[in-house]
C-alpha cells in the first residue's frame, strides 16, 4: 500500500501545493520547465542524473512495451544504453519476444520508474534497428561475460535446465579460449540496437494527496506541444 502521499485538503488550495515530494522538489512540475530541441531531453537528463546521485537501483532501467502481431501487449525491464536528440536506445537479441513483437509491430512504449523519487518519464513512438556499426561500438564495450552470454543464448526460446544453459555458455567461451582469453568475441548477427524515436513523452511528479504533475509533449506537424495533465 502506498502512504507516501499524506492526507488531508493542501492549506495552500489555489496556490498550487508547494511541499515537496520525495524529490525534494518544491517547485511543481510544469509545461514551462520543457524546453530546448527536442524539448524532453534537458529535463529527461537532469532527471537521470538525480536518480543516480540518489543511488536509485539501476537508475537507467526502463520497462519497455512491446505488441505482438495479435495485438497481444507484452511488457519487460531493459537497461537504457543512449538517450539523445534521436531518442532512446536500448539492445536484445532480434529472435527475441520483443524482437519480433517489433519486427510485426515497429511501435513501443518505455517508462522509466524511479519510484524513490516519486518520478517517471514515459516515451512512445517508433521503434527502428540501429545500424550495425553502432552495435559493434556498443558491443565492444561489454564485458567478456555479457558477450559469451549474449552470443550462447537463443533468447526467449525453452531450453530444458539451468544445466543445459550453463553447459551451452560454457561450450561457447571454449570455443574462443575460455572465459579469460583475449580472443574477440564476434557480435551475434542476430542481437544489436533499437531505437524509439518519441513523438509523445510525459514527465511525473508524485504529490500529496495524489495530486500529482503530469507533464506531455507530443510531435505534431506543427512540432512539438506541451500541456498539462490532470493526474
Amino acid at each position: 500500500m502506498r502512504v507516501g502521499y499524506g492526507g488531508g485538503i493542501p492549506p495552500n488550495i489555489g496556490e498550487g501545493d508547494r511541499a515537496a515530494g520525495a524529490d525534494g522538489i518544491r517547485e511543481n512540475l510544469d509545461p514551462s520547465w520543457l524546453r530546448g530541441d527536442p524539448p524532453w531531453l534537458e529535463l529527461f537528463r537532469v532527471w537521470l542524473g538525480e536518480a543516480v546521485d540518489a543511488r536509485i537501483a539501476e537508475p537507467n532501467a526502463m520497462v519497455v512495451a512491446t505488441v505482438d502481431e495479435n495485438g497481444h501487449p507484452s511488457t519487460r525491464t531493459v537497461l537504457c544504453k543512449g538517450a539523445d536528440e534521436s531518442g532512446i536506445v536500448f539492445f536484445t537479441g532480434y529472435d527475441s519476444d520483443k524482437g519480433r513483437h517489433l519486427a510485426a509491430n515497429p511501435h513501443a512504449a518505455v517508462t522509466f520508474p524511479w519510484i524513490g523519487l516519486e518520478r517517471q518519464v514515459h516515451f512512445r513512438g517508433a521503434v527502428t534497428p540501429v545500424p550495425v556499426e553502432e552495435s559493434l561500438a556498443y558491443w565492444v564495450r561489454r564485458p567478456r561475460g555479457s558477450q559469451l552470454s549474449a552470443l550462447a543464448s537463443e533468447q526467449s526460446q525453452p531450453i530444458d535446465s539451468r544445466i543445459d544453459l550453463e553447459t551451452k555458455a560454457a561450450a561457447v567461451a571454449d570455443e574462443l579460449g575460455g572465459p579469460d582469453s583475449d580472443t574477440a568475441v564476434p557480435l551475434p548477427p542476430r542481437w544489436g540496437g533499437y531505437r524509439l524515436a518519441p513523438t509523445v513523452v510525459e514527465f511525473w511528479q508524485g504529490r500529496a494527496n495524489r495530486l500529482h504533475n503530469r507533464a506531455r509533449l507530443t510531435l505534431g506537424t506543427d512540432g512539438w506541444q506541451a500541456e498539462r495533465l490532470q493526474p
